[in-house]
């Protein structure tokens, strides 16, 4: 991008001192209708130049040169092109950069500022915002421009991102600044994933509360953090200071799964009861007796919970008063996982089935079998109409993936070599993890596995849980590490969380991310590593304002 002249459109020199582009207004569309310059004068005149330029003041003028100016004039256009020619094969060295002197700064024209605003805002938005970024450091006029709120909102747009920054972070902008909010929010959600990529984050916090008792599940939301472990327990803990806020007691037994909705959490336990908490206040507002053994899965979709049992029943419940709506029977040993998307409850067990049912009904529309060993983890997309399976066991390390209407098999995705342990689900991408310490990620519409997340820096041991976050796969290991990994190229990135004891009994049992934050339940099975939650920010400026 050529720099602008000392001079602007209208041809008066700007004062000394900093270059300013026209920035009181814009020329109107009829102002840039202009007779076509003639000669290379003209030219000059109509980009505000002085007739009357500085002239070379060798010596007098040679004799004969108006003769041979007007032989020139007189010639037609290709003559002179020629004449041109054979007079600059004729010039040394320093004739010829005269010439460039003179001519090059007469055709570096602005005509970003020479455009109404509407216009130059559009050619505008053809620049990327890195560009966007340089062309605002050009002139005043040009930095109006670049700022204009609209023109980052779209940037925005393109690149996903929903919401400008709040009124309480421009409340934080120097007085007089005048910042476009959509450009703070796109600079602010760049910074952030360069940290995740690159790692420029503090250290993490250390939450501990469980003792040496295993954190068995793990919920995230908004600046709370719910802990549930096999010491009977769960703890709410605060995402930005790392203390534990609150203990929620009242199960007699080890908690085995969790939900969590805003401020509502529910529970399962070896108790053979739910209940359901306030996060806030620590209160149990229900809780949920039907279950004749422990509760070993649930999902909450709305208002409503669906739990799966060791008594091979499902139960569906109301959050709010705590009555049990529904009772679904058909599988024939304990319910391992279950998904609930507001019409459809989706089941799998350990009798090597998976059930797809009508909640209100309490009818079972199809029994999806074909697999040979028991059901440890599904997911489900209704807007595809399809259900993903995956079983465990030496006979069977397929997922398979289900018609939601027709109950037929779709695709048998094959390449693992173990049990698999987590599957994440986002349009049409899966991605899952598997004990042979691979992830893959497969398209589901066609079957196709994209990438096998693996090579030099894969893990050394079973994977156990899996996140998407921000176009990126974060995956947890018995190997003690978080692994971050390019979504679309299959590349590793680099380990996010590396435990002291990897490698010698640290173990990442659970993870949950946010666009902004990671949390990591760690710990060991022998005792080299203390039971603890690690919590890392990537909203630097964010955690240091809050702080």
């Amino acid at each position: 991008m050529k720099r602008k002249l000392d001079h602007g459109p209208d041809g008066r020199p700007f004062p000394s001192g900093k270059k300013h582009c026209k920035g009181n207004g814009y020329l109107s569309p009829s102002s840039l209708v202009q007779a076509t310059p003639t000669t290379f004068g003209d030219l000059r005149l109509a980009n505000g130049h002085s007739a009357q330029r500085r002239r070379v003041t060798s010596g007098p003028p040679p004799s004969g040169l108006q003769d041979w100016l007007h032989t020139f004039q007189a010639w037609s256009g290709p003559e002179r092109l020629l004449a041109l020619d054979e007079l600059i094969d004729r010039c040394e060295t320093n004739q010829v950069k005269h010439m460039m002197q003179v001519i090059e700064p007469q055709f570096q024209r602005d005509f970003i500022s020479l455009l109404p605003k509407e216009l130059a805002l559009y050619v505008l938005t053809f620049l990327q915002p890195r560009d966007l970024l340089q062309a605002a450091q050009t002139c005043r006029y040009w930095r109006i421009l670049a700022e204009d709120n609209l023109l980052w909102r779209e940037k925005c747009r393109e690149e996903g991102i929903a919401e400008c920054v709040s009124s309480r972070r421009r409340k934080s902008v120097r007085p007089g600044a005048a910042v476009s909010p959509w450009k703070s929010a796109y600079i602010r959600q760049h910074r952030i994933e360069s940290n995740w990529r690159s790692g420029d984050t503090r250290e993490p916090k250390v939450l501990k509360g469980h003792d040496d008792h295993v954190i068995t599940c793990l919920q995230f939301s908004g600046d709370l953090i719910v802990s549930g472990s096999d010491d009977n327990t769960l703890k709410v803990w605060s995402a930005v200071s790392g203390k534990c806020l609150r203990t929620l007691t009242g199960h007699s037994g080890g908690v085995w799964c969790s939900q969590m909705s805003v401020a509502t959490v529910i529970s399962g336990s070896t108790d053979r009861t739910l209940r359901v908490w306030d996060a806030e206040s620590g209160e149990c507002v229900h809780t949920l007796y039907g279950h004749t053994s422990t509760v070993r899965c649930m999902h909450l979709h709305g208002n409503r919970v669906v739990s799966g049992s060791r008594d091979a029943t499902l139960r569906v419940w109301d959050v709010s008063t705590g009555r049990c709506e529904h009772v679904l029977t058909g599988h024939v040993a304990a319910v391992r996982c279950v998904q609930y998307d507001g019409r459809r409850v989706v089941s799998g067990g350990y009798d090597y089935m998976v059930k797809v049912w009508d909640p209100e009904t309490e009818a079972c529309l199809h029994t999806l079998q074909g697999h040979t060993n028991r059901t440890v983890t599904h997911t489900h997309h209704p807007y595809l109409n399809i259900y993903i399976c995956a079983l465990i066991g030496s006979l069977d390390t397929s997922i398979r993936v289900w018609d939601a209407e027709t109950g037929g098999c779709v695709h048998t995705l094959t390449g693992h070599q173990s049990l698999t342990s987590g599957m994440e689900l986002r349009d049409n991408i899966l991605v899952s993890g598997n004990a042979d310490s691979t992830v893959r990620v497969w398209d589901v519409r066609t079957g196709q596995c994209l990438h096998t997340l693996q090579g030099p820096n894969k893990h050394q041991s079973a994977v156990t849980c899996l996140q998407f976050c921000r176009g990126l796969v974060l995956s947890s290991s018995d190997d003690g590490t978080v692994k971050l990994w390019d979504l679309r190229t299959g590349a590793w990135l680099r380990d996010v969380v590396a435990l002291q004891s990897r490698g010698s009994g640290g173990v990442v049992w659970r993870i949950r991310a946010s666009d902004t934050r990671l949390v990591c339940a760690a710990g060991s099975r022998n005792g080299t590593e203390e039971t603890k939650l690690l919590v890392l920010d990537f909203d630097l400026e964010e955690s240091k304002r809050a702080e």
